[in-house]
């Protein structure tokens, strides 16, 4: 059996929905039953900004395996962003 397990972090940046562009203002990950990934679990971000009504929001549902390629991809890009000055 697996509980839902939820963070939530504000965050800065902008997203692309169905009516375009719009701010982000929060992200809220969880780890539990997808809606449509083929998976029994999944680690679930919704990219959001309530202010913005429900049309502002983002979702990504993952595999573990490819949550972790994500966490590691990411976390390289930054740090060669960093030794080459463009993270200041």
């Amino acid at each position: 059996m697996c509980t839902m397990i939820v963070e939530k972090v504000k965050i800065d940046g902008s997203g692309k929905g169905t009516g375009g562009w719009f701010n982000l203002a929060e992200a809220n990950v969880s780890y539990d039953h997808p809606f449509s990934a083929p998976y029994e679990h999944a680690l679930n971000i919704d990219f959001v900004n309530e202010a913005q009504g429900t049309g502002a929001r983002v979702a990504v549902e993952l595999s573990a395996e490819a949550a972790r390629a994500l966490v590691e991809t990411i976390q390289a890009v930054l740090a060669r962003a960093e030794r080459e000055g463009q993270i200041v």
